[in-house]
């Protein structure tokens, strides 16, 4: 009997899309005509190939009517937000503006005796697994940047994002990009894990937890082959006394509730300042208040369902282990969190350290806050954490957000911002959010290899 792999729709618990695995056999001939087929992509004027790929990334922009509603249907978030294509977009954009530069030859000599250069040549084959929350923006990190720069690609997709992979090789075939150097894989685990242990990959992509993470490296164990990583965070924010409180307040809400709470990088600890924590505590949560939770299917709803019920389920244990525990939860249950998936998004105080809620990722529509009385607290406690992926510092002095970003143990550090991955910036983390960096010219690094040239030249 064949396995199938199932989205579970939050919408309504119905079976939204079903599609057949491949066996290990058939998914080894996959992996075999992927790397049949890259030398040919190689060779390939990299412009070309550049311009392939942007008209593959247009073509996913046509799909967008289609897609948003399907997105919907696939993970919860509300079609009020338009999905995304402004990032997949944003990303593959740049990655292809500095190709030629980042891709360049690294010149060391040319004189009269020898020609020395370093060239940056592709692995071979990428897969990538990407993730459910952001499926199209995560999914582009890598997919753009490995044929550009000359890989084939094996994309697997979460199960809970079904459809995505489908649709962008489908839109990238059309746009020219051979079949066999961009492809979508149906598999499971256990099949994932044979063709890593096979050595059917040159490099591995993987985000996700870090329990998926693990399970990569074991795989890959004793082959050497390459293995970036990001999986997850539990990302601070701090609000500094000389904040601009309303913008601190408007983007840290929304970097911890958009999407559900379901972003890499959303907010999930806020300390804030002695003298602006009990305005910051009230502003916040007016917002929340505010949101409309419903089927995302409707304009009107702000926040749609998890996309999972055991996702949402998770969140309501940290919540009420939080409770019991002397926390303060600032919201009251809203009409519509049905114990299942829609679940109503909450603020904490009177958080502590010892609480999974600040200690563990929760990846939904919950935050707690802490008073802090001054930087060196501010730091200890944002570094007081197993993840490192993002922080967000808000002041005027942008000579102390640096000092005290060089303290914080994390990839990137903003300064009054937070949730956004710009693409001309190294994505990447430490501790257990993994290891490697995607996009900007390091992305490209990660998804080459240097080859160096010694040419003695004959008189």
């Amino acid at each position: 009997m064949t396995k199938t792999l199932k989205c579970i729709s939050p919408i309504d618990g119905s079976v939204f899309a079903e599609r057949p695995v491949l066996s290990a056999p058939e998914a080894e001939a996959v992996a075999r005509t992927a790397r049949d087929a890259q030398p040919a992509w190689s060779a390939h004027p990299l412009q070309d190939r550049i311009d392939l790929v942007m008209a593959g990334v247009a073509a996913v922009g046509a799909m967008n009517d289609e897609i948003v509603p399907e997105l919907a249907h696939q993970m919860g978030r509300p079609i009020r937000y338009g999905g995304e294509f402004g990032g997949f977009n944003e990303r593959a954009s740049h990655m292809a503006e500095i190709a030629q530069g980042a891709l360049a030859n690294i010149e060391v000599s040319d004189d009269g005796d020898f020609h020395r250069y370093i060239r940056r040549v592709p692995h071979g084959v990428v897969l990538v697994v990407a993730p459910w929350n952001y499926p199209y923006m995560t999914a582009i990190n890598t997919v753009a940047p490995a044929l550009i720069a000359g890989n084939s690609v094996v994309l697997k997709h979460s199960t809970q994002t079904l459809l995505v992979g489908e649709r962008m090789a489908a839109a990238f075939h059309s746009a020219g990009v051979p079949k066999e150097v961009f492809q979508n894989i149906f598999v499971d685990h256990v099949t994932t894990s044979h063709l890593i242990g096979n050595r059917s990959f040159d490099f591995v992509n993987f985000t996700g937890s870090v329990g998926g993470g693990q399970a990569m490296e074991r795989a890959a164990a004793g082959t050497f082959t390459g293995v970036g990583l990001e999986l997850g965070g539990k990302d601070p924010g701090y609000v500094m006394e000389d904040a601009d409180l309303d913008a601190a307040v408007d983007t840290l809400i929304d970097g911890a509730m958009f999407n559900s709470g379901q972003c890499c990088c959303g907010i999930e600890r806020i300390y804030v300042v002695e003298a602006l924590y009990d305005q910051f505590v009230e502003k916040a949560v007016s917002i929340v208040n505010g949101y409309k939770l419903g089927n995302p299917l409707d304009p009107e709803t702000t926040i749609g369902p998890m996309a999972h019920t055991r996702f949402a389920n998770e969140v309501r244990g940290q919540i009420a282990e939080a409770i019991s525990g002397g926390a303060k939860a600032h919201i009251a249950p809203f009409a519509e969190d049905d114990g299942g998936a829609y679940l109503t998004p909450q603020i904490l105080t009177e958080v502590t350290h010892d609480m999974r809620v600040m200690r563990e990722e929760s990846f939904g529509p919950v935050v707690g806050i802490m008073k802090v009385k001054d930087d060196a607290e501010a730091i200890a406690l944002m570094n007081d954490s197993e993840f490192g992926l993002t922080a967000s510092l808000w002041t005027k002095d942008i000579e102390r957000a640096q000092r005290v970003g060089d303290q914080i143990e994390t990839g990137t550090v903003f300064m009054n911002r937070a949730d956004y991955l710009d693409p001309a910036l190294c994505w990447t983390g430490c501790k257990n959010t993994g290891r490697g960096g995607g996009l900007s010219v390091i992305g490209y690094h990660n998804l080459t290899r240097p080859k160096s040239y010694h040419l003695k030249k004959a008189h």
